[in-house]
């Protein structure tokens, strides 16, 4: 059975100077699986005296997933965490009941050209570990698994895909892969998620004669009996998303809950200063006067 998926194409985003693609929340998809926000970072060409510096700013009952393709990212959070992110390693962070945390370019960048491209992305966690203590892990790209083989690369980031576990910790079903391709590439995918989304970094993927390029979504809900095949074009880079649903979630700018009442409070907690702060970090970014996530 051929099965039709939702098409959603990323928005540009500028974010003070830094551009992102924005594919989800999406006004008619709130959330694939467990993912509840997900951005592609750049590709960006930093300049010498140019940076990225996303300053202190909180988040609750949420994971955040930073992955690499190319250039650094210096990591901190309140817990003490000091932590540069390189290509193809997982930066996991667990907020849980709350932790601040920034992201800036190495100084030892600060003085050169580089490209700095890569995967944002936050997990909504489910209800029962929503308040749990904050935590912060990272998996360097020697302990996630991948397979290559007649120009093709295929990495498990989170979860289980294509006969591979991830050693990244989950708290609900999820599916987190990349795959890239030298070359033509047919791919038959089985034992699907509930929810899979396919997003395009690179190239093309050719769907049911239909062609989808660089910054779009397909969004798919198999059943567990079907067989999903994907055509990549030559330079093709893709990723693979999803899980179990977890059923509806309120975000407000970087704060996300099954109960809006939490939200209030974090906002409440942020204006007031009772987030712990980042060590070393006194910046912080303030609560918007007014945010639309659309």
């Amino acid at each position: 059975m051929t099965l039709t998926p939702l098409i959603i194409a990323a928005r540009r985003k500028d974010l003070g100077g830094f551009s992102v693609s924005r594919i989800l929340p999406y006004k008619k998809r709130r959330m694939v699986g467990p993912f509840i926000f997900i951005d592609e970072m750049g590709p960006a060409t930093m300049e010498p005296g140019e940076r990225m510096d996303v300053r202190p700013h909180p988040h609750i009952h949420l994971a955040t997933v930073t992955y690499l393709f190319d250039g650094e990212m210096d990591h901190r959070d309140s817990l003490g965490t000091f932590q540069t992110i390189r290509p193809g390693a997982i930066n996991l962070m667990t907020a849980g009941q709350g932790i601040v945390h920034s992201e800036r370019t190495p100084a030892h960048l600060t003085d050169q050209t580089f490209t700095l491209h890569g995967m944002q992305i936050w997990i909504a966690l489910p209800p029962e570990s929503e308040r749990i203590a904050p935590a912060f892990d990272h998996y360097p790209a020697t302990e996630l698994p991948v397979h290559q083989e007649n120009g093709v690369k295929k990495s498990t980031l989170m979860g289980q895909f294509w006969q591979m576990e991830s050693p990244v910790k989950t708290y609900s079903p999820t599916v987190y892969a990349a795959l890239e391709s030298e070359g033509l590439h047919t791919e038959e995918l089985k034992h699907l998620p509930a929810e899979l989304g396919v997003y395009v970094v690179a190239g093309a993927v050719l769907y049911n004669d239909e062609e989808y390029a660089a910054g779009q979504m397909l969004v798919f809900e198999p059943s567990p009996e079907d067989t999903l095949t994907l055509h990549f074009s030559p330079g093709a880079k893709v990723m693979f998303l999803g899980g179990e649903p977890l059923g509806e979630r309120h975000i407000w700018w970087n704060f996300v809950s099954s109960d809006p009442e939490a939200i209030a409070q974090a906002k409440a907690d942020w204006l007031a200063g009772r987030f712990p702060q980042v060590p070393e970090d006194i910046e912080f970014i303030p609560l918007p006067e007014d945010w639309h996530s659309v």
